[in-house]
């Protein structure tokens, strides 16, 4: 079972994925040691599309995996709560 929540997006005129959930499956359990009966729910925002959106970036494997552009993420400072941190070096 997985549960998606979607907002939609004014200026892409679309629903976009903002977070999902669901449960684990057994087999991913086992590893850990829990008991058989034990069920799992996982969780999270998809805090990936909006930073996709605000850098205007089309395609998520330029934000994640071995492909991502360094330069990009160096560029860009961290934000929190409207706070920017940049790196000091």
């Amino acid at each position: 079972m997985v549960l998606y929540l979607v907002s939609y997006h004014e200026g892409f005129k679309k629903w976009v994925e903002v977070g999902n959930s669901g449960m684990f499956r057994p087999e991913m359990l086992q590893p850990m040691g829990l008991p058989e009966d034990v069920q799992v729910i996982a969780w999270g925002l998809s805090l990936e599309r909006p930073t996709m959106i605000l850098y205007g970036i089309d395609n998520i494997r330029d934000l994640f995996g071995h492909k991502v552009d360094l330069g990009l993420i160096k560029r860009n400072p961290v934000c929190r709560l409207g706070l920017q941190y940049m790196d000091s070096a």
